[in-house]
């Protein structure tokens, strides 16, 4: 059975609430006679969440609460807790291996490998790395070797987790409070961020250029950041490479081919134009 996870962020008094839906109720197929929520439960201040899709543990998922890391069994409701000193902002898991990365308030980032049974003291964090600010997004390359972090100092830094140290530095991103998510593009090479300023940016993951600066079609403010997906194949296999750029209600259409990056709003786009054929 496959499931949707889902994480809503606590605010003031309001609790948090980390929850897995299974996806057939997304579908026009859904009887309504199948179970419904398989697990749920109130949690105060989640701030991030991740799934395991490592065999050894693929029934399990992470969640990063305030001072302490939570992993579930989704099957069994079997917890794992590991207390922490900062609140966790950032999660993801390694494919190739049952491990969970965290990144911090504090700017750590530090990772558990999720089998070990002891969880006493800070000896089962395995990697631990420094940033001068608190960390907002973490997200592993695909080879494992190498682990990309932001902050809330606006600094984007690329770790070699082997030697334990920083080898690029994006420059150039906006960020001073808020929890903004990377996009990492190996295929074409590229990093893709959207600052506080909503100004997306975009980064030659070989040589850490800034290669594309692209304003919101909105004026900036704290409520319409943009969100952004970029896709070497819009609309499928035989599709072209492109941006897509959400703000407010509306959808936007970047071309990945011109120098000046320029935006169509969607519903005044011919379909062929996102949808190549």
């Amino acid at each position: 059975m496959a499931f949707i996870k889902l994480c809503l962020m606590g605010v003031a008094e309001t609790l948090g609430c980390a929850s897995l839906l299974p996806a057939y109720l997304f579908t026009s197929s859904n009887s309504g006679d199948q179970p419904g929520m398989l697990c749920s439960f109130k949690i105060s201040t989640a701030w991030s969440c991740a799934w395991c899709l490592n065999p050894q543990a693929d029934n399990c998922f992470s969640t990063g609460l305030t001072h302490r890391v939570l992993v579930t069994n989704a099957m069994t409701g079997h917890r794992q807790t590991f207390g922490t000193s900062s609140d966790v902002l950032a999660q993801q898991f390694a494919v190739q291996t049952p491990v969970l990365y965290n990144g911090c308030r504090s700017g750590e980032i530090f990772s558990i490998d999720i089998r070990q049974r002891s969880h006493k003291g800070q000896g089962w964090k395995a990697v631990r790395l420094f940033h001068d600010s608190a960390i907002t997004s973490v997200n592993l390359l695909k080879t494992e070797q190498y682990l990309m972090a932001a902050d809330m100092a606006g600094q984007i830094k690329l770790w070699d987790l082997r030697k334990l140290r920083c080898v690029k530095e994006y420059r150039g991103h906006n960020n001073e409070h808020a929890i903004l998510p990377l996009h990492v593009n190996e295929e074409e090479g590229l990093l893709t961020a959207v600052g506080q300023d909503c100004y997306t940016r975009i980064w030659s993951l070989q040589d850490a250029h800034l290669l594309r600066t692209i304003p919101s079609p909105y004026p900036s403010s704290k409520d319409s950041i943009p969100s952004v997906v970029f896709s070497s194949q819009l609309g499928g296999t035989r599709g072209v490479p492109g941006l897509l750029m959400a703000v407010r209600q509306d959808l936007y259409y970047f071309s990945y081919k011109t120098d000046d990056p320029y935006c169509l709003h969607i519903k005044e786009m011919d379909r062929s134009t996102v949808f190549s054929d």
